[in-house]
């Protein structure tokens, strides 16, 4: 199965680095779990990760879809995530979404990756 419409927009609106995008492709109330920012809603954490970040992009590698429940999905993708100062931080992640029952919006995205070897210069320009 393909990824939904929502993900791919999702994806291409973090590489562009674009609040009000990313924010259309969640529920009014969507949340964020991330292990260096926390549990935030989407509207409180996306323009904490790009004051913090310069321009950075996605290489989707696979989608899975639950065989249960179309709702839930797994993004693995690359992160060629670039810090505001300039420091390259890429990392290899896994997002974890539950999407609305008609898959057209993201409540709840859990995002899994290491952080050890990056958190160092993320603490240096987090705002």
């Amino acid at each position: 199965m393909s990824a939904p419409a929502v993900l791919r927009r999702y994806l291409a609106a973090l590489d562009a680095g674009s609040v009000p995008d990313v924010l259309a492709c969640f529920t009014a109330d969507g949340e964020v779990v991330s292990p260096l920012y926390g549990t935030r809603s989407a509207a409180e954490f996306y323009p904490a990760l790009f004051a913090d970040s310069a321009p950075s992009r996605t290489e989707l590698d696979r989608v899975y879809t639950d065989p249960d429940d179309p709702r839930e999905v797994a993004l693995a993708f690359h992160y060629a995530w670039t810090l505001a100062d300039g420091t390259p931080t890429p990392f290899d992640v896994v997002d974890l979404v539950t999407l609305t029952d008609d898959r057209q919006r993201i409540v709840r995205l859990r995002i899994c990756y290491d952080t050890a070897p990056l958190r160092s210069s993320w603490q240096r320009v987090s705002s």
